[in-house]
């Protein structure tokens, strides 16, 4: 009978594609490249060592012990330091998912405008004489405005399609790196962007010079390895998972480290930052296709092709990108619409009723349209700010990055007082001693509070207020909600 289980229970390998498929994204080392070219590789080797690996293992322990509890990293931090933090905390990983809607509606746009044309002409897109990025934002509140009305009613399947775009993703990281290695090896060894000792410690981006921008770049990378927590849920379906598990993640954590590294390399191969990135046109959210449309126009250079069939390769390239983040982006954001939301607030007693309820689809609709009204007036203020393109994106990224990179602080710092506790149940233990726990825990825990605040002191030193401002946005709004929330239930002894 043992053995029977044994052969059922999750193996090294199997293990090590989940791991790769939930953390994994192709187009993080595209972003990497356009912030800070080669230069931009040490700092994921490092975040993949002071934080990808201590932190996953970290997780795993957590969710051996609280294998039971259905609330998620919740009920992790609730049984290690108390309700409080931990509804603070958990409401803050919630503002991760209402900037990730802020974000990726944006990104979607340019996603169909991409698909469309060829090219990202977003900015060429005028309402009733507004402007491109007030255009884009009434265009984003509208299609918000409709996904939460659709997904209140509980038409969610057609998120069904995100599935289907993930085998286009995979086949075009494929075709990207498989593409630029042929390139290189055409070009005996030669790249478009030099390799060079200075490219590989300063970034060509002149955004990424100062030592506070270069060390704020941890968010990015930290980003890229996100979604670790989620890995906890499988600890108790490992076989041997005291060595089954750590293994699974430093094999996970070499061979995706590695690939972004590639990526981040092939990047250089065919494209000269300065002059296919270096544009005014560039920013965060076209430079995906960019590069695309670019490593087509030199793929197809190198077969012979005509300079008008090369520009041709290049757009159709970008489109089959574009199509699969339509797709994607459409699917994420029926699901992204309710679900987060949908399993904080359900069952919740620290909320008003009213947030809690939920209508006859089994949706917490009044929660859905108080999220949209959230998102729409966040949404409103950066695009009618008067950004330009470059600085629009820009923030919306780093807002990103930061309220999805705040809430491990809260989860790695509640680790020492989690390993104190004397009564749980601990089926997998990696980390032996309190002092080893305290160390690991405390370089973890600073790397990513490095990072989140040189990324919102930065744009400060540089005068830039606004950026500042949006960057810090989510999680201190998100925190004050949450303490005002929990103190009214204090004070209504919600909590006796």
């Amino acid at each position: 009978m043992d053995e029977e289980n044994s052969t059922k229970k999750i193996k090294t390998a199997s293990l090590v594609l989940m791991i790769f498929s939930s953390i994994f994204g192709f187009s993080n080392s595209l972003t990497a490249y356009y912030q800070m070219g080669y230069a931009s590789m040490i700092w994921y080797i490092v975040t993949a060592i002071l934080f990808f690996l201590p932190s996953a293992i970290m997780f795993a322990e957590y969710g051996a012990s609280f294998k039971a509890a259905r609330g998620g990293i919740f009920s992790w931090m609730r049984g290690s330091v108390g309700e409080k933090p931990a509804f603070i905390g958990t409401f803050i990983w919630l503002s991760a998912w209402v900037v990730w809607l802020v974000s990726s509606t944006q990104y979607f746009l340019v996603s169909i405008s991409t698909m469309l044309f060829g090219s990202d002409k977003t900015q060429t897109w005028h309402l009733l004489g507004l402007g491109s990025n007030q255009t884009l934002g009434i265009m984003e509140i509208s299609f918000l405005a409709i996904v939460t009305y659709l997904s209140s009613r509980g038409i969610d399947k057609i998120a069904k399609v995100a599935s289907v775009c993930g085998v286009f993703t995979l086949g075009i990281a494929a075709v990207f790196i498989l593409a630029s290695l042929a390139i290189w090896v055409m070009d005996h060894g030669a790249t478009a962007e030099p390799v060079t000792a200075v490219n590989f410690i300063k970034s060509p981006n002149s955004a990424f010079i100062s030592p506070i921008a270069i060390i704020s770049f941890i968010v990015y990378a930290l980003f890229a390895y996100g979604g670790l927590e989620t890995m906890a849920g499988v600890i108790d379906s490992v076989d041997k998972p005291e060595r089954t598990f750590p293994r699974a993640l430093i094999i996970g954590m070499v061979i995706m480290t590695l690939l972004y590294v590639l990526a981040i390399f092939m990047c250089g191969v065919t494209t000269n930052w300065h002059e296919v990135l270096g544009k005014k046109s560039v920013d965060l959210a076209n430079v995906e296709y960019v590069l695309i449309n670019n490593m087509g126009l030199v793929a197809g250079s190198h077969l012979g092709l005509s300079h008008a069939a090369s520009v041709t390769l290049g757009r159709v390239f970008s489109q089959i990108t574009a199509l699969s983040d339509v797709f994607g982006g459409l699917g994420a954001a029926f699901v992204m619409t309710y679900s987060p939301i949908k399993s904080f607030v359900e069952g919740s007693r620290l909320l008003p009723d009213k947030l809690t309820s939920l209508n006859k689809a089994g949706m917490p609709a009044f929660a859905m349209w108080m999220q949209m009204i959230v998102v729409s007036v966040i949404v409103f203020f950066i695009t009618f700010g008067g950004s330009t393109a470059a600085t629009f994106y820009t923030i919306l990224t780093d807002m990103m990055n930061v309220s999805s990179s705040a809430p491990y602080l809260f989860l790695i710092g509640a680790f020492p007082f989690f390993k104190m506790k004397k009564d749980l149940d601990r089926p997998f233990v990696f980390y032996k001693s309190m002092t080893t726990t305290w160390v690991v825990t405390t370089i973890v825990w600073l790397v990513i509070a490095v990072g989140i605040v040189f990324t919102c002191v930065e744009p400060l030193l540089e005068g830039d207020w606004v950026t500042a401002f949006w960057t810090a946005f989510g999680p201190v709004f998100f925190g004050i909600v949450a303490w005002i929330f929990y103190s009214r239930a204090e004070r209504k002894h919600v909590l006796d």
